[in-house]
């Protein structure tokens, strides 16, 4: 299943690229409603962005991030056509990774 929704748009000479990333975002200190029992602590610990084998962007992410967080920045130096890549690791060892062309 794909988990990460990605746009990257030139204007000028900049870059903007938006994400959406579906990630329960579980801080560990929730309890289930329905059991009473807590939810283990379950988030994304790194996203990185990376264009033309450089990276863009690091972000290192905590408990304290939204349930499917929405990422934008800006960078300079890609051209249209060119791929950008964005990879999350959470703290379970799951990951994801998905592409797309600036446009």
């Amino acid at each position: 299943m794909a988990s990460i929704k990605i746009r990257a748009k030139m204007s000028g000479d900049v870059t903007t690229v938006k994400a959406l990333i579906k990630h329960p975002m579980d801080t560990g200190l929730v309890k289930d409603k329905k059991t009473g029992k807590v939810i283990p602590a379950h988030f994304i610990q790194e996203v990185t962005c990376e264009h033309g084998g450089n990276k863009v962007i690091t972000a290192m992410w905590g408990a304290a991030v939204s349930k499917n967080p929405y990422l934008s920045f800006k960078f300079a130096g890609a051209k249209a056509g060119d791929t950008v890549k964005l990879s999350w690791v959470d703290n379970k060892g799951e990951s994801d990774s998905a592409e797309t062309q600036v446009s």
